[in-house]
């Protein structure tokens, strides 16, 4: 399961990266963008406005203290550092590449939300493949593990589709960030030895 996540995300980031410096896939960025801003439902704005909100960095920390809180009770400790190391990695791998790379976002035109910092790699797709990453490993044993696994991944999707969709992002930008987010929980299962990851009921 890790080197397929690990394979997923270097086919993604190498596509992504290399888009920053081919001019038909930038072009495909921006009508991306363009075509999306022309075809927008008041349905389909409140939706994406509403993921934007609750996938940002203070959501998200939210969410996974929350469910580190529960781990505590049951003492799964080593799910706990899991968690913590993979989001903790994800924000300072996001941020230095948004500082290094310094694509600009679309224009302020397109976009229905507040931004910070670069476009590339968008955060909230990147938040959203490690939140549904970790999912993906933490509950791979559970009873509803089909179920808890689809709804993550549907969470990871949807989330990159309002970045683009709002204007916040190019579609290189989304798939960059979940690239990396697949690429860097995949690697830190590799890294953490399994037999210290409790197992979930």
């Amino acid at each position: 399961m890790p080197y397929l996540l690990l394979l997923i995300g270097c086919i993604g980031l190498i596509f992504s990266s290399i888009g920053l410096h081919i001019p038909y896939i930038q072009q495909f960025d921006h009508s991306t963008v363009e075509w999306i801003s022309l075809h927008r439902s008041s349905f389909l704005n409140d939706f994406s406005v509403g993921l934007s909100y609750i996938g940002g960095l203070p959501a998200t920390l939210f969410i996974c203290g929350c469910w580190c809180l529960y781990l505590f009770w049951q003492r799964k400790i080593a799910n706990i550092l899991f968690i913590g190391f993979g989001i903790s990695g994800s924000v300072i791998i996001g941020w230095s590449l948004k500082y290094l790379i310094d694509r600009p976002r679309p224009d302020a035109m397109y976009q229905m939300v507040k931004t910070y910092g670069a476009s590339f790699p968008s955060a909230h797709s990147l938040y959203a493949a490690v939140l549904a990453s970790l999912v993906l490993f933490v509950f791979y044993k559970h009873a509803q593990a089909k179920l808890i696994h689809t709804l993550a991944y549907l969470w990871c999707l949807s989330m990159g589709f309002s970045r683009v969709y709002l204007g916040a992002h190019f579609p290189t930008d989304v798939i960059a960030g979940w690239s990396i987010g697949f690429i860097w929980i995949a690697l830190l299962w590799l890294m953490m030895s399994r037999s210290l990851l409790s197992k979930t009921n």
